[in-house]
């Protein structure tokens, strides 16, 4: 299962992916989220793809925030340094839906309990026993904050809930859709062309976001609106959007509303 995450130089989060990617409990974790999320519940991808595009996601926001001088909240309030935060927000990406496996309802309670069984021996000799403390709780503390309006109360919690948010493209919905499962999601989604991240002018952040129809509208609206006025970065992140072509693309022949109704 390689990650494929770019470490740099940062010694400690590239031994822990290699800790990551050698544990099979934590992959069959991932299989069994992924059969709730899409077979079960013919929701999107929330098993190791979905995580590993996360992860990548948040390590470039967190990136980018730091050359514009936000301080994490390991480096702030525990005098340790970047590459820890860097840490924090790829273990928190990877962790944050296996919760899944258990439950869709309350999974990033859930998930916060698995990572609290998973994380001493991912961290394991990578951390003294109070640094190691430190860095649990706050990878523990970006998992449950990634849903819904829950406070974050770090940089790295905001990152890593806005990372969730912005994994919205077509292959988030490509399996539940081509499986005839159509509804506000998973059309909005694969209305969704292209997500990048870029260094912003105005903000420290660019998202700028490639629609092939307007109904990617409902991804920008009730998905990514919400992520990230409760992650706490709204003051550093500019969203662009655009439809590309001269007419939106047709994605469904018909809605039958029948299929969502009963009796």
């Amino acid at each position: 299962m390689p990650m494929n995450i770019p470490v740099r130089q940062n010694a400690r989060l590239e031994a822990f992916l290699e800790r990551v990617e050698a544990d099979e409990e934590l992959a069959q974790i991932w299989r069994v989220a992924n059969v709730n999320a899409v077979d079960r519940l013919h929701m999107s991808d929330h098993g190791f793809v979905h995580v590993k595009i996360v992860a990548n996601l948040a390590l470039k926001l967190l990136r980018l925030l730091i050359d514009a001088g936000v301080e994490p909240g390991v480096v702030k309030d525990f005098q340790m340094e970047p590459d820890d935060a860097e840490l924090v927000v790829v273990a928190a990406s990877l962790l944050h839906d296996t919760g899944l496996s258990v439950a869709w309802d309350r999974h990033e309670l859930h998930s916060v309990l698995i990572a609290n069984q998973r994380l001493p021996g991912l961290l394991e000799g990578l951390y003294a026993a109070p640094d190691r403390v430190v860095v649990a709780s706050e990878i523990m503390h970006a998992i449950v904050a990634h849903g819904g309006e829950e406070r974050c109360l770090t940089p790295e919690a905001g990152i890593v809930k806005l990372a969730n948010a912005l994994d919205m493209s077509q292959g988030r919905s490509r399996i539940p859709f081509e499986a005839g499962t159509v509804n506000i999601h998973s059309v909005s989604a694969q209305a969704i062309d292209k997500v990048e991240v870029k260094r912003g002018t105005a903000k420290a952040v660019n998202i700028e976001v490639t629609m092939n129809n307007s109904a990617g509208i409902f991804q920008l609206d009730q998905q990514l609106k919400q992520k990230l006025r409760s992650s706490g970065l709204s003051r550093h992140v500019e969203v662009t959007a655009r439809i590309e072509g001269p007419t939106d693309k047709r994605l469904i022949q018909l809605y039958d509303f029948h299929q969502d109704t009963h009796g």
